[in-house]
């Protein structure tokens, strides 16, 4: 069974950093894309960053500059680095996967979520 679980989370002061890892667990064969949604109380689910298996990046304008995506295939494990916390960037943070098992072939999966909170 494949799991994906974010790690990393946790309260920081404006002007802080954190950086959240999402760890694939299970019979994976290959990984595709990669990324991170976040979700805030009474807000639809944004995108925030996403990392190709070829390793080209995008990020959201609203962290561009403060927010970077990067990925470790050997670990399965992605990262999202997050510098200059402000607290509009508080909330719950997903990773999603796109990944190859033998049993399923290619599916999208999604971790079960971290909360970031950005707060004085």
């Amino acid at each position: 069974q494949v799991q994906l679980v974010e790690s990393g989370g946790g309260l920081v002061q404006p002007g802080g950093s954190l950086r959240l890892s999402c760890a694939a667990a299970g019979n994976i064969e290959s990984i595709d894309s990669m990324g991170w949604y976040r979700q805030a109380p009474g807000k639809e689910r944004e995108r925030v960053a996403g990392i190709s298996s070829t390793g080209s990046t995008n990020v959201a304008n609203s962290v561009k500059g403060r927010f970077a995506i990067s990925r470790d295939d050997n670990r399965k494990t992605l990262y999202l680095q997050m510098n200059n916390l402000k607290p509009e960037d508080t909330a719950a943070y997903y990773c999603t996967a796109v990944l190859w098992t033998a049993t399923s072939g290619w599916e999208n999966y999604w971790g079960q979520g971290t909360q970031v909170t950005v707060s004085s």
